[in-house]
Parts: structure tokens; sequence; C-alpha cells
């Protein structure tokens, strides 16, 4: 706060207590005497469904091992198929954050999900290899625009505990969509005998996503729900260096990279360890992967459907009382998540349904922070920079975490797997399965280190939560236009206040 001080002169104490207590004063009559109204439930529910819809559409490395069949390709060329994804989402975030935060974010959506949807079409029909491969990279540029600017739509729709809400509504459909992409991929291949049904099946639903998106959705002003008036986007440049100067925005972004990190590992190998250990447990040769898959997505699905609300809930409960307490649940779910998932790799070759439970467990934890990381971002960031800031977190995240974390496991479970076989130079086939399962449990544990590196990571970030988020409201009263004024009576004609209540005047 004092080098804040020193750096802006012209804002005095007396502006930091009055920008504090507007914005808090606004937060709490937003929360005792604001309603949802029927639109904006319609909106939620399109961008529910849009992010439902694009989760299941993903490549699910349950239908994996039938592209390789098909395309006769090696391990190396099977993970590139996630690799361009991941590198064109990357590359494209950044470009659709520092659009969302200047043009129309619902025309950038509608097309983001329209090219989504025909492109995943499209390279369902591919025969050729690469020509598969050039589709799989052009569906990331339509998942990139969707996935960045759409949280910033609830932030201007919704302020405080109503904002956490409906975040863990929107990133409920993150775990849940995946389950149901394991089960759509693993089902469209048992009953049509083909694995291209899978990536067939969701461009319908991803149709009427755009529709809804077109039709249903606003675009509501930036930052004026939080009666700052209408706020213009500034200089990109000084975006971005307030962006990396922001504590608290940095240190969650590492610690969501964690997350990123594990459960890109653990989706794409965690199937192929079950098998293995199952190899193991019944001495058997029958690869079980497709079923497992199954059973890995139900998981996943259940996972979400408890673990992202309940994070919610215990924000919104916690937070009144611990204002750092956002942060804290992230890092007590990585810490608690990290010895389920251990033992759970430990018992795969012992007991597979403890390992499911273990699984499970360990999965509700990582799941306690995806709508509350959004919710940090928002709150600690200006509205004008919100698009750029998740553009941003989504770079950091997935270059750091789900790009190379299938790749960094294979590379280890293979390097180990050089070592074994020199030392053992005649192997059965019992032998070989072991080797292949103990070389990627080792690789797997990797998971449980970068766990408790993100749980320190969200320990930190609770140091300068306060701090952060009172930066964000002083800094957004110097960022309205001449001529804008706060917007003291903004809820006066808001149709979601309570009857009598919508006379209440907020003080400045």
């Amino acid at each position: 706060m004092q080098r804040f001080l020193q750096s802006k002169p012209s804002i005095s104490s007396a502006d930091i207590r009055a920008a504090r207590k507007k914005y808090y004063s606004i937060a709490s009559y937003y929360n005792h005497n604001v309603f949802v109204t029927k639109k904006d439930k319609r909106l939620v529910a399109a961008l529910f469904i849009s992010n439902l819809v694009i989760q299941m559409g993903s490549l699910h490395p349950g239908i994996l091992k039938e592209v390789q069949n098909e395309f006769n390709i090696g391990d190396s060329y099977g993970g590139l198929l996630q690799t361009v994804f991941v590198i064109s989402y990357m590359i494209f975030a950044p470009l659709f954050g520092y659009l969302g935060d200047r043009y129309s974010r619902r025309w950038l959506m509608a097309f983001g999900v329209a090219l989504w949807t025909l492109m995943t079409l499209i390279g369902s029909f591919m025969q050729d290899y690469r020509l598969f491969l050039l589709f799989r990279a052009l569906v990331g540029i339509g998942e990139a625009s969707y996935s960045t600017i759409s949280p910033t739509i609830i932030s201007d729709l919704f302020l405080s505990d109503l904002r956490s809400k409906m975040l863990a509504i929107f990133y409920f459909a993150i775990p849940v969509g995946s389950g149901l992409g394991y089960i759509t991929g693993a089902s469209g291949y048992s009953l049509f005998g083909n694995w291209r049904f899978g990536l067939r099946f969701t461009p319908c639903l991803g149709l009427i996503a755009v529709l809804l998106i077109i039709f249903v959705m606003s675009d509501p002003p930036r930052g004026e729900i939080e009666g700052r008036g209408s706020l213009q986007a500034g200089n990109y440049y000084k975006d971005v260096k307030s962006l990396l100067k922001n504590k608290s925005f940095m240190l969650s972004t590492l610690g969501f990279t964690c997350v990123a990190f594990v459960t890109g590992a653990l989706a794409w190998w965690a199937p192929k360890f079950i098998a293995l250990g199952q190899k193991i447990i019944s001495r058997s040769q029958v690869d079980n992967t497709t079923e497992v898959s199954l059973i890995f997505g139900a998981i996943s699905m259940l996972a979400g459907i408890v673990g992202v609300p309940l994070g919610s809930m215990l924000a919104t409960r916690m937070r009144n009382r611990y204002p750092s307490a956002d942060p804290l649940i992230c890092s007590f779910g990585l810490f608690i998540s990290a010895p389920f998932i251990f033992a759970a790799l430990v018992l795969a070759n012992s007991n597979t349904t403890v390992v499911y439970f273990l699984v499970f467990l360990g999965s509700v934890s990582l799941n306690l922070n995806w709508a509350i990381v959004a919710d940090i971002l928002l709150y600690v960031v200006l509205p004008t920079r919100r698009s750029s800031a998740e553009a941003f977190q989504i770079l950091i995240s997935h270059a750091l975490g789900d790009a190379g974390s299938p790749y960094l496991v294979g590379v280890i479970s293979d390097a180990l797997k050089q070592t074994t076989e020199t030392e053992n130079m005649v192997q059965a086939e019992d032998n070989k399965t072991e080797v292949d399962f103990r070389t990627l449990q080792y690789a797997l544990f990797t998971t449980c280190f970068i766990e408790i590196i993100g749980a320190i990571c969200f320990l930190i970030t609770s140091f300068y939560i306060i701090e952060d988020k009172e930066m964000a409201i002083i800094e957004s009263e110097g960022t309205l236009e001449k001529g804008d004024q706060p917007t003291n009576h903004m809820y006066a004609d808001d149709p979601r206040l309570n009857g009598s209540e919508a006379n209440l005047t907020i003080p400045s």
C-alpha cells in the first residue's frame, strides 16, 4: 500500500478510504437486495451450455489408441495431436484477450464457437494425419476465443457472492464436460466401431451454442456493475505491465498452472496406468483401457459435480470473516489432494476399487479451485484488463502446465524404462507389464510434488490478496473517462431489486 501511495502521490488516504467504502457498500447492498432475472439466468445457461459442449468435444485419451491405429502413428505423433491444439490455443488466447477488452465480446465468442464447431466436424472426416493435425490446431483457435472472454461477461453482470455462484456454475461445465467427453468418445467407438463419431456428435451441439450466444447473450458495459461507470480500455503495454506487477494475479496463476499440470498429466496417463495395474492384478494381458477411460470419465465428472460448487460455497461463506479465504481454500485443496493421488498411484496394482475412490477424493480436492481462481482474477484485476488477464493466465497455465505435463511424464517414463531394460536384457511379457507400470508410476509421482508447489503458491497469494483487491478498486476509480461519473445510484432502476428496496441509495 505504501509503495502504491509513493508511486501515485495524487491519491490521498481519504481517496483510498472513499473508494474502499464505496465498493464494499455496493457489494453489501448487492448481496442483500439484488436477485437474478430470467434474462440473466438465460445468459448464464447459454455460457454454461457452450462451455460444456466445448469441453465434451476435446480429443480424449480414451480413443487415442484407435486414432493411432488408423493413422499408423506412434506415441510421439499421438501426443502431437494434443500439443498442436494447446499451442494454437496459447498463441491466440492473448489476441482474443486484447480484442475482448476492446470490441464486442458476444460476436467474438460467436465467431470462436462457430470456428470450433466447423473445424471439429470437418477434421473428423480427414483421412490424412497431417490434415487431421491441422484441423486440431484450428480447433484450438476457436476454443481460445471462448475461454478467454466468457468469464468476463459474468464479471460484468454480477457482483460479490452472486458472481462467485455464477462462476461456479460456469466452471462446473469443465470437469463435467471433460467426463462426458470421455464417455461420448468411448461410446461412439463402441456403438459405431469408429472413433470419428465421437467427434461428430458435439458439433451438432456446437451449432446450438452459437445460436444461444447470438440470440440470448448480451455484452454488458465493462465495470458498470461495480459502480464504476462505463470503463474504456487503456494502453495494452501498460495493461500487461500492470498484470506482471500484480502479485496476487501472478501467484494465483502459478498455482493454477500447477493444477493444469496435474490434471493434464492424469487425464492423459491415468487410464493407461490403471489398466496396467489391472493387468498385474488379474495376471492377464487383456487391455481394458477403453473400459477404464469410461470409468475415469465418470469419476472426473462426479468429482466436478461435487468439487466445483463445494469450493465456491466454502469461499462464499468464509470470505466475509476471513478476507484471505479464497487462496487459502485453493491451497488447502491441493495439500489435501496430493496424498490421495499418491496413495492411488501406490495401490494401483493392488485394488482398483480403492484406487478409483482415492482418485475421486483427490479430484474433488483439486476441483475446489476452479471457480475461486477465476473469482480472484476478476476482483484483483481492473475490468478493462480482465480479458487480457484471462488470456495471460491461459497462456501461462497451458504453456507450463497441461501442454507439457503429458509429454514430460512420458519422457520420464521412457527414460526409466530404458534404464530398467538395460539392467534386464531378457524380459517376459509379464515382466514388461510390470516395467511399464513401475516406470509410469514413478513418472506420475511428479504430479504430487507439483501439487505441493501449487499449494505453496496459493498460500503466498493469501499474503497479498487483500491489498491487491483494494488496489484494483482504487485504480478503477481513475480509469473513468472524462464526463463519466461513478454510478452511486446505478441500482435505482435495476429490475433485479427486491421491491421497495429499489430506492435505496448507495453511500459514496
